[in-house]
């Protein structure tokens, strides 16, 4: 995460954020990002939805969810 995203996610981000060293990440839980939440499609079906879409991190608008990029990045936190 950078400064403007920091500020970007306002009052969540030191619920979704943390630092290690000088450089902040956005935390993980249970393998997916913190900003994720499981609700039911109306069709019945689980899905993660981002609580934080419009406020969401550069590196998230720049990666498509779920590609090979996006991944790459997850495990390296």
């Amino acid at each position: 995460m950078t400064g403007p995203d920091w500020a970007r996610l306002g009052d969540a981000a030191e619920r979704l954020a943390h630092f290690i060293g000088h450089r902040a990440y956005m935390k993980m839980a249970d393998g997916h990002c913190a900003a994720l939440e499981l609700r039911t499609t109306p069709a019945g079906e689980p899905e993660f939805f981002c609580t934080v879409y419009e406020n969401r991190p550069q590196i998230c608008r720049d990666l498509a969810r779920g590609s090979p990029e996006c991944e790459g990045e997850r495990a390296k936190v």
